[in-house]
């Protein structure tokens, strides 16, 4: 599981402005090397690669199980991270604050998916298609605040193995949608687990270097999407 949560993550540069260094995720030749921790979804988030697509250019099938130090082929574009069916379970083996405004006009629902609000507050930074940090929105709130699933669906990573995220929480909703929950104080779900909308998966943390808030994206077939075309109209 925790390595197919690494083509996530790999793919899932946090949209966090001015909260970090960026750390650059760039293959050797088209070659990644799994480290200890990576997930197949963690991988691929870090190359904003479809998950699916890293499975079938390296032969792999369910469940999609990989090795530290096994070498992937990826072609997917290389990432910058700023301190910001059944699905598949393979975690490697051992051998600037933006005080934008929300849109306040939702696109239709991708999919069957019905979106929920993952935390109360403010939307401090809003995505912006093809930035390297602003790959989702920051959520601002209060340390320990609830973060809840924005949809049902199937953890697929919980850990903090990906530098510049701290305590991060993803989820599968189906075969094409995944939704990333970053910077927890504490993480309540673990992988495999299977959480409805709504639930409460984890607690508001802080970026390394600003106020407690969440960072939340939504990916579609490995690309990020702008989650305020998915989300509810936030209450007034």
């Amino acid at each position: 599981m925790r390595r197919l949560v690494g083509v996530f993550l790999v793919s899932l540069p946090f949209a966090m402005t001015g909260c970090g260094p960026a750390v650059r995720f760039a293959p050797e030749n088209g070659v990644h090397v799994v480290q200890r921790g990576e997930t197949l979804y963690s991988i691929a988030t870090a190359y904003d690669m479809d998950w699916k697509k890293i499975a079938r250019s390296n032969g792999m099938h369910p469940p999609y199980t990989i090795l530290v130090g096994q070498r992937l082929r990826v072609t997917g574009p290389a990432s910058s991270h700023e301190s910001p069916g059944h699905a598949p379970q393979a975690r490697a083996s051992r051998s600037s604050n933006d005080e934008d405004e929300p849109n306040d006009a939702p696109a239709p629902p991708i999919g069957a998916t019905r979106w929920v609000w993952p935390t109360e507050g403010r939307v401090v930074s809003t995505f912006l298609h093809g930035h390297a940090t602003r790959k989702g929105i920051d959520i601002a709130g209060t340390l320990g605040q609830p973060v809840r699933a924005a949809a049902a669906g199937e953890v697929v990573y919980s850990g903090s193995g990906l530098a510049g995220y701290g305590n991060l929480i993803i989820l599968k909703h189906d075969s094409r949608i995944l939704s990333a929950y970053a910077y927890n104080q504490d993480l309540l779900v673990s992988e495999g687990q299977r959480v409805q909308s709504g639930q409460i998966i984890a607690h508001m943390g802080q970026s390394e270097v600003d106020r407690p808030r969440l960072h939340f994206e939504i990916r579609l077939d490995g690309n990020p999407i702008d989650p305020l075309r998915q989300l509810p109209r936030m209450p007034r």
